[in-house]
């Protein structure tokens, strides 16, 4: 079915050429043995020369940009990193909410790291940084939650340097405005309750596309999964094509609920509706399955919201399992690992959409990651402007228009933080 898949979504995705790289040493094991690789499936060697290239823009910082203090700030609930160089420098991030949990891992095993390192060397530092007190060892939201929290705020310190966005640091600007889809949740209601809800929220904000929920929670007992409304999905995805017709475009996520069979079949209906993507059909490490719900499919199958590993992203790719990859720039560990994957996906004409995690400042960083996408979808995830931190944007409104939001074209992240709501943050120690 490859061919009908590409066919399927060339109308949905951005044209682009792979980024101009340039060598870098790294740790991984496709690195290593990129010689037996090709015995293996002949794209590894191409997909593990990409992931030697460098991300970050260093060719714009002429001297050392030395990180002096990194901290981790803490208010009722809410999270920033500020970091500051030998010479004077500042950035600042807004961290995910997942930190209540996970600052220790901050404090004790990521921010010792990076004091005195050169900032311009991010690429080799967000490797190295999974090697020093053996962090590879938490791989996943435990170490990417954290450890992005700390290149935003450094990506915003270098932005602010050297006068570029976040986006023109990690790639050129390909989307100065990023079209979006209305994510909606409420598998869990009954399918009339759940229209209204869904109806609601695009009509809020203006969204020409959406994407629903179909099947239950990602649980695996038989009777976890009769959980929700029988026949729900059945319901569902022809009574949204009916009540907002042909012009918006459609996507599904099932997060992971179905056996493989259960995913080609609901797979199909999909594609009778007209959806442009079915977003994790069955569990996100189930790898083989994946690719079995691929290859069945012409609706192109999108996945990465919970991978942890630049390996599994690889080989996802390399054997056609994923169609589609949403690294989130959050639980990934930032836009750069982010970016490689991308970069990986473009080798061989698949797109990028990041997944986006809700609250504080998620949707300015998933916009300016998508501004430097070559290869973006046609829309990218979405979930409101609704926040807690106190900040001004002089280059954007920050609302919908026509589907779109403008991404700031200010410094770093665009946006300047209410130095009063920063100072009400007190630094959190181990």
């Amino acid at each position: 079915m490859e061919t009908n898949r590409r066919q399927f979504i060339r109308a949905g995705l951005a044209g682009g050429v792979a980024a101009t790289t340039l060598p870098l040493s790294t740790y991984g094991s496709q690195a290593r043995n990129s010689g037996s690789a090709a015995a293996l499936n002949p794209k590894y060697p191409k997909l593990d020369e990409i992931l030697k290239q460098p991300v970050l823009k260093k060719e714009l910082f002429a001297a050392p940009v030395i990180i002096e203090t990194l901290e981790l700030l803490r208010f009722d609930g809410n999270f920033l990193c500020r970091v500051r160089s030998t010479d004077g420098a500042e950035g600042l991030s807004v961290g995910h909410g997942g930190l209540s949990s996970l600052y220790p891992i901050f404090v004790k095993r990521l921010q010792p790291f990076f004091i005195g390192k050169d900032a311009r060397d991010l690429d080799l530092l967000l490797e190295k940084v999974y090697i020093y007190s053996l962090n590879f060892r938490l791989s996943g939201m435990a170490l990417g939650i954290p450890l992005a929290t700390i290149e935003f705020a450094i990506l915003d310190m270098l932005g602010r340097i050297a006068n570029k966005s976040m986006g023109q640091l990690i790639g050129d600007i390909h989307h100065r405005r990023v079209p979006v889809y209305q994510a909606t949740e409420y598998r869990e209601k009954p399918v009339e309750e759940s229209l209204e809800l869904i109806k609601r929220a695009v009509a809020e904000n203006n969204a020409h596309a959406l994407k629903i929920k179909v099947g239950a929670l990602m649980f695996m007992t038989e009777d976890i999964h009769a959980v929700g409304p029988k026949g729900r999905t059945e319901t569902i995805i022809p009574l949204i094509r009916e009540t907002f017709g042909d012009d918006i475009a459609l996507y599904a996520d099932a997060n992971g609920f179905y056996s493989v069979e259960e995913a080609i079949r609901v797979g199909r209906l999909l594609e009778k509706y007209r959806y442009r993507f079915f977003e994790e059909p069955v569990l996100f490490d189930w790898y083989e399955e994946t690719k079995q719900v691929a290859d069945a499919l012409a609706i192109p199958v999108a996945g990465g919201e919970q991978e942890y590993s630049l390996h599994g992203f690889r080989w996802l790719i390399a054997n056609d399992g994923l169609e589609i990859v949403q690294p989130d720039n959050y639980y990934f560990g930032g836009m750069v690992r982010s970016m490689k994957v991308a970069r990986m996906a473009d080798a061989f004409g698949k797109a990028c959409t990041p997944h986006m995690s809700g609250g504080g400042l998620g949707y300015l960083y998933m916009m300016h990651f998508v501004s430097a996408l070559p290869n973006a979808c046609a829309h990218h995830e979405f979930k409101g402007f609704r926040t807690n931190v106190q900040f001004e944007c002089k280059t954007s409104a920050l609302s919908v228009v026509d589907g779109m939001v403008k991404v700031p074209t200010g410094p770093g992240l665009g946006v300047d933080i209410d130095p009063d709501y920063v100072k009400k943050h007190q630094p959190v120690k181990a």
